[in-house]
């Protein structure tokens, strides 16, 4: 910024004629205004001003740099509102990516609101449980839940999520209520993607084959399945919550819950944050508070992103 120093002085002593009302004008000492204004001259080898006990005339050169100088000051003076006005009123697009239940439920409301709040931005909102390159994809931020991957993104986390063991009442009167880890293995398991379950006993974390007569890659299905009757599921607590507190759900096994996974935002490191970004980061973080998902995690667990 070498070149713009003594350019803001120079112009405010060309406009009010005066040292003394430059200064003023600009909230700096004559004697600052002055050794810019000189400095600048040197600098350009040309006589900018004539002075006299009286006045401070501009020269003809001086006239000249000013034509040029003015324009240039304006569109600064407009760049610096315009940077000022995002932070008040953010515009621009904005990626997003998340998993398709959890943003369903928490990440989409949020956009809503916030694209409401701000007309002036547009979002891209991409649900999908795949692990999508952010770079690759020109992505702003994603939502991740559970273990996370090694990478060169900046992660914070925002909270938690629980898995719960659980089946309705119907299930339990006909089957009965399993009382130890083994005693999964009487039992039809509602199983997603892979064939275990994952627990903590005896502070140790046990990965536990189970079989059953339904496999589905959806949470919402395999919760359907089992308000059914259908046989046990483990699931986070954003699915099965509800149904734990209106009776339709019995959490089962709960002395073997395994420790909690992260919610976490990822953005790419080497990209600045923006304002809009930011702010909807702080929006997403709000709606998570205000649910039973913001207990920090001792390290990040395993677990489907559903």
């Amino acid at each position: 910024m070498a070149n713009w120093e003594g350019i803001r002085e120079f112009v405010a002593v060309t406009e009010t004629e005066s040292f003394t009302l430059a200064s003023k004008r600009l909230g700096l000492s004559i004697a600052q205004v002055s050794r810019q204004v000189s400095a600048l001259e040197q600098r350009l080898a040309t006589k900018l001003f004539y002075r006299s006990t009286r006045r401070v005339t501009v020269t003809e050169a001086g006239q000249l740099f000013y034509n040029h100088c003015r324009p240039l000051l304006d569109g600064l003076d407009e760049a610096e509102a315009v940077l000022t006005s995002l932070q008040t009123h953010p515009r621009g697009s904005i990626k997003v990516t998340a998993p398709v239940t959890f943003g369903e439920k928490y990440i989409a409301p949020v956009v809503n609101a916030y694209c409401y709040e701000f007309p002036d931005i547009n979002v891209e909102l991409n649900l999908t449980n795949l692990r999508v390159d952010l770079i690759e994809n020109g992505i702003d931020l994603a939502i991740r839940l559970g273990q996370l991957d090694s990478s060169n993104m900046i992660a914070r986390q925002l909270g938690v999520r629980s898995q719960h063991l659980c089946a309705s009442p119907e299930y339990l009167k006909q089957f009965g209520s399993p009382e130890t880890l083994n005693d999964l293995e009487g039992h039809n398991c509602l199983m997603g993607r892979t064939d275990y379950w994952r627990f903590e006993e005896n502070n140790q974390t046990r990965n536990l084959k189970v079989t059953g007569s339904l496999r589905c890659n959806s949470g919402n299905a395999l919760l359907d399945a089992a308000l059914k009757a259908l046989g046990l599921v483990q699931l986070p607590n954003h699915y099965v919550a509800p149904a734990i507190q209106s009776g339709e759900l019995v959490e089962l096994l709960a002395d073997y819950q395994p420790p909690a996974e992260g919610i976490w935002v990822l953005y790419p490191h080497n990209r600045h944050l923006s304002t809009k970004v930011s702010l909807l980061i702080e929006r997403i973080n709000q709606k998570l508070q205000k649910t039973d998902m913001t207990t920090k995690v001792r390290a990040p667990g395993e677990g489907p992103d559903l």
